[in-house]
């Protein structure tokens, strides 16, 4: 149960990483930044989509997603 308590310190190497000026964003510094920044872009960009598709049918009068035919 001392795995928490007594592990190594990491702070002074995230700080060096995420200090370090390579024109890096810091959201993209880290290994697992993938891991979570594309799922993010394709949920952004899905919702921005069909927001506008939406609002495209919303003008033209349909309430729905799909035809009312």
């Amino acid at each position: 149960m001392a795995g928490f308590v007594y592990r190594k310190n990491r702070v002074p190497e995230y700080q060096a990483l995420f200090q370090k000026h390579d024109g890096v964003r810091q959201w993209w510094k880290t290994p697992r930044s993938p891991f979570i920044m594309y799922p993010y872009y394709a949920m952004l960009w899905t919702g921005f989509a069909g927001s506008m598709y939406m609002m495209g049918r919303t003008v033209l009068g349909h309430k729905t997603w799909f035809s009312e035919g």
